[in-house]
């Protein structure tokens, strides 16, 4: 096997373990493009286009809520800003590579291929495949989110019009949610959130929603400082 090869099969396998959990969560996102009346290929496109789980989710459901254009680009941008902080880390060791395989790997940066390249490259020191690891695991992240976001269209789709879809994707995220509260300032962040989240149902353009995402990040961050300061 060639060095590029071992490379781009290692990121695929570093990446397999964590395939179980985006499936759901590209589902939802699916999901939540059809609740927000974007049609199958509309929500099949955001997942081509966006390909950002969180942001893709909020921003099918701003749709949804009618909010106003702005909003929702400023929504995803908030959301993916953490995206900003990846690119800085790994500009680093992938600057000299050419502008051909620089676009592709900003476009499959994740939460994941991020976390395993970096881990890979600060334990191994950056070699000259590392490009490969990263395309192994990014681009199998970026096949899997689609496949999940088809099966939850198709899922979705199969669904009698009869039948309300907006119970599903609150469903599914809190049962993605509800094991993530693992501290104290998550659990005042997700409380906050959802609380201020009911009382601002019915604001114009889902400001109520997006308020309350940023009471509760406000809210986290406050009690983790406080508890470090005991």
């Amino acid at each position: 096997m060639t060095g590029r090869r071992e490379a781009y099969v290692a990121g695929m396998q570093a990446v397999a373990p964590m395939l179980p959990g985006v499936v759901p969560f590209g589902m939802t996102a699916g999901v939540a493009g059809l609740d927000a009346g974007l049609g199958g290929e509309l929500a099949f496109a955001m997942s081509v286009l966006i390909f950002a789980g969180a942001s893709q989710i909020a921003t099918a459901q701003l749709l949804g809520a009618d909010a106003a254009p702005a909003l929702v680009v400023l929504t995803a941008l908030l959301i993916n800003l953490r995206m900003v902080m990846y690119s800085a880390s790994l500009a680093g060791h992938f600057a000299p590579l050419p502008l051909r395989w620089r676009v592709p790997m900003a476009y499959l940066l994740t939460d994941q291929a991020y976390a395993l390249s970096i881990q890979r490259i600060l334990r191994r020191h950056p070699g000259p495949q590392e490009h490969w690891f990263y395309l192994g695991a990014g681009l199998t992240l970026w096949i899997t989110w689609l496949c999940a976001t088809g099966a939850g269209i198709a899922a979705g789709s199969a669904v009698p019009p009869a039948w309300e879809l907006g119970f599903i994707v609150p469903l599914i995220f809190l049962s993605l949610l509800v094991p993530a509260i693992a501290s104290r300032p998550a659990l005042v962040a997700a409380v906050t959130a959802g609380l201020l989240s009911v009382l601002g149902r019915g604001r114009p353009a889902g400001l109520g929603l997006t308020l309350a995402a940023l009471a509760g990040i406000a809210a986290g961050v406050v009690t983790e400082r406080m508890t470090r300061r005991g």
